[in-house]
This record gives structure tokens, sequence and C-alpha cells, in this order.
């Protein structure tokens, strides 16, 4: 465990591979693993890329790990692929798209497949990040698979939000109906090559301008958490001015101004305090999600054997209802 703790911390890539593939498949030792590691996490940028299916994520994130790499930063991305109904695991669509990355030294990329989780991150996410954290990665890209609607999910993982949009994928006020306004900390616009581009970018900012009331006052990313030592209101002391920015990221156009704003938006983070709240935000949610899934698991292991299919039994004839069927297996729990 020593030997593999020491070859991530010095960024040997088959070491990093290894540790997050026993991640994936819950290997007993993996966690042992995280917990050194965990010491030495808490560096890298966490940027989110979102957006729905067709609009382009893959080619912005490949342009931007190009511009990141040009200013001497080294770079990990985690393509949250969609999962293969025939082996389970990630399709690798992302790794086609960003083959003029492969060979770089100061590049990782990593396919990670969603196994059906409706928020558009794969369960695994969190710890991978850790791990790549922990290599000494200055930027972490994280590419979610476009699930529409769950793509909020991002929010409570990333310290900076971009929301790609296209034109021509859907009417105008697709990111309201989709809650995307309420994440993004910035829009990008990509195929603005493309018919409808100038419609799309003013639709947003029209959006904007109207004062969303999520939209400026965003509480890690939309969520009102009660965090101890953090208000629950808390705002930072001036509001972060959403940009709307126009790509073509297949031919490498508008990639700076992107580069530009997400430098912006973290020193605005670390400037206002609010990247402290978004941690601390951060990490209860995450803490919260392991006692869940801890809890759950020492739970069921206490169970008689037969026990829940006996449950499940009253349950589907009606003879006893969810709530005292939950009741009823707290009685056994010793937690």
């Amino acid at each position: 465990m020593t030997s593999l703790v020491e070859q991530i911390l010095s960024g040997q890539r088959r070491a990093i591979a290894r540790l997050i593939t026993h991640i994936e498949n819950r290997h007993s030792g993996a966690q042992l693993i995280l917990d050194e590691l965990y010491l030495h996490t808490g560096r890298a940028h966490l940027i989110g890329v979102t957006g729905s299916p067709g609009t382009g994520k893959s080619s912005l994130v490949n342009k931007l790990a190009k511009v990141y790499r040009g200013q001497n930063k080294t770079v990990a991305i985690i393509a949250v692929d969609p999962t293969s109904p025939f082996s389970g695991g990630a399709i690798l669509g992302d790794r086609i798209r960003m083959r003029e990355l492969s060979g770089d030294s100061g590049v990782y990329i990593r396919s990670m497949a969603s196994r059906g989780n409706l928020g558009g991150l794969a369960l695994a996410v969190d710890d991978a990040i850790k791990v790549l954290d922990a290599a000494g990665f200055d930027l972490i890209l994280i590419e979610t698979v476009g699930a529409g609607q769950g793509e909020v999910e991002i929010a409570k993982t990333a310290h900076t939000v971009i929301v790609v949009e296209a034109p021509g994928l859907g009417d105008d006020v697709q990111a309201i109906k989709a809650g995307i306004l309420e994440i993004a900390d910035i829009f990008v616009v990509n195929k603005a090559d493309r018919q409808g581009a100038e419609r799309a970018v003013a639709a947003l900012r029209a959006m904007l301008e109207l004062g969303h009331p999520s939209a400026h006052q965003v509480v890690h990313h939309g969520q009102l958490m009660h965090v101890e030592g953090v208000a629950a209101n808390h705002q930072p002391e001036s509001a972060w001015e959403i940009p709307v920015l126009k790509t073509v990221a297949i031919k490498g156009e508008g990639i700076e101004p992107v580069v530009e704003a997400i430098g912006q938006h973290f020193s605005h983070l670390k400037e206002s305090g609010e990247l402290t709240h978004r941690n601390r935000a951060r990490l209860l949610d995450e803490l919260e999600h392991s006692l869940q899934r801890e809890l759950m698991q020492q739970l069921l292991s206490q169970l008689p054997p037969g026990f829940l299919a006996k449950i499940i039994d009253a349950l589907a004839g009606r003879n006893l209802s969810p709530y005292s069927a939950t009741q009823e297996i707290l009685k056994f729990g010793k937690i």
C-alpha cells in the first residue's frame, strides 16, 4: 500500500490507473490508500464541463487542455461516458476525440462509465478526483455524460462549472427548462459558426439580465446547504457576472477567452471567500453520501436470512406500508 501511495504522489500513470480501477470495482484495499492520499489533496482547480449531447463538450475540453499545456500546467481529464450495455464499461468516445493529447506527459485522460447514474457523473468520480489531485495535477477537467436535466450533479463537485450550449439543438429557453441557469459559472455557446448562434447568445444574456433569482443568489451552485461554520444564506461580497462566450472548438476558435474566464472565476472564488464555502458544502455532500452508503450496508448485513424477502412480500401484498417496513427493518439494526 505504501508503495502505491508513493507512486501516485510522484505522478506515475500506471499506479494512478490501477487505483482508479480498484475504486470503480470497489476493491477492498482502495479506501485505505485513499485515506493516505487525502492528506495531499485540495490543491487542484476542479472544472466541470456539462451540457446536452452534441454541443461539443469533448472538443472544448480537448482545446482547453492544449491551451493549459501551453501555459506549462498539468491537466487531468475525467470523461464520464455512457455505459456499454454489454460490458458495463465506458464507451470511450471521448478518448477517440482527444487523440491529439495522447503522448503528452502533462495530460492524463480517464474515461469512466456512468453506470446508469442519472446525475451525469460516475459514482466513483469523487474518489478519482482525489487520486488525480494527490498526483499533483494543476487542473482537473470533469466532462459529464450529457444527461440533460440531471446535469446539476456536477455543481456539487466542481469549483467552476462551464455549461456548453449549441445552436440548433432546442429552443432558446432550454437552459431555463433544464435548470441549467443556476449551475453555470460560465456559459459557452459552441459551434458559433452555425446559424442561430447569435440568437442563442442573446437569449442567454437576456435570461441573466432578467435577474433569475438563483443566478445571483447561488450558494454552492444553487444548493442552499447548512454547513457548520458557514451561514446558510452566505453571499459573496460581489456577485460573479456570468459571461456568455462563443467558441468553435473544433477549429480552436474562442478558446483563450474561456481559459481567461476560468482563471478570473477561480480568483473571484478565492478573493470573495466563496471557495472555502463551496469546498465545505462539497465535503458535506460527500460525507452524507458516504454515511448513507455505509449505514445501509451495515444495516442490511444485520438482517436475518430471508428477512428482506419477507418484507418485500408484505409490501407487494399491501400488508405493510413502506414506512412500517422501514421501522421493522430498523428494529434489527444496532447502528
